[in-house]
């Protein structure tokens, strides 16, 4: 029997990505990740860690095209490894064209920087400042 960091999970329900989606986000030429942390509670499907969503939209090319992009992504997951399975994270990892052709090692190399980055905490607003789409404060002639 395993001991140490549970396995890695896969994101396989909608909400999931959307909540996902309304995360931190980290971009290359080569994917988008978009991650949140969850709470300390199992998932839905039952693993407790880190998960994985993968995406390729139909713009990047045809299905054997993104099939590639996928597979290529998936065993980049896997060669991470463990390292952050302990995490209540649900990542998606949006593939873009330029991962048929990059090297696997700077595919490894930006889902590793991927992780760092969605999951530092976002910044707290400022207290007091003016919110997003209200109008700014009157001026007194």
């Amino acid at each position: 029997m395993r001991t140490g960091a549970p396995p890695v999970g896969r994101i396989t329900r909608r909400p999931d990505y959307l909540a996902a989606a309304a995360g931190r986000r980290f971009h290359t030429g080569r994917l988008t990740a978009q991650g949140r942390l969850r709470e300390a509670e199992t998932a839905p499907d039952g693993s407790a860690g880190l998960r994985f969503g993968f995406t390729v939209t139909k713009r990047t090319g045809h299905a054997t095209e993104r099939n590639r992009i996928r597979r290529r992504l998936k065993a980049a997951v896997a060669a991470i490894g463990t390292d952050s399975a302990d995490q209540p994270l649900d990542v998606v990892l949006i593939g873009r064209r330029e991962a048929l052709s990059a090297p696997f090692e700077v595919l490894v190399d930006d889902i590793r920087r991927a992780l760092a980055a969605v999951t530092k905490p976002k910044p707290a607003g400022k207290p007091g400042g003016p919110r997003r789409g209200s109008a700014p404060p009157e001026r007194e002639p």
